[in-house]
């Protein structure tokens, strides 16, 4: 025999608030995530030439190298 269990007042289905904050943390996250791109990319673009090929890129590349689409030659270095 099996037997159902449901704590008392708590219901089994999932609550739609849960769904909604889930969303909301999700947004501010890449909120969070793109301000911080986009401020790697303008403090990259005020370095001059010379460090930015200290560092392996040139000035061409910064957004690439920000958003993670120059991993694969940037690894050939390491």
């Amino acid at each position: 025999m099996t037997t159902i269990s449901q704590t008392a007042g708590r219901s089994l289905r999932p609550s739609s608030t849960s769904g909604f904050f889930s969303t909301l943390a999700h947004a501010a996250t890449a909120l969070f995530d793109r301000l911080e791109r986009r401020t790697a990319v303008k403090t990259l673009n005020e370095l001059d030439d010379r460090a930015l090929g200290d560092i392996g890129i040139t000035r061409s590349q910064i957004e690439d190298a920000v958003y993670g689409q120059f991993k694969a030659e940037l690894t050939r270095y390491l």
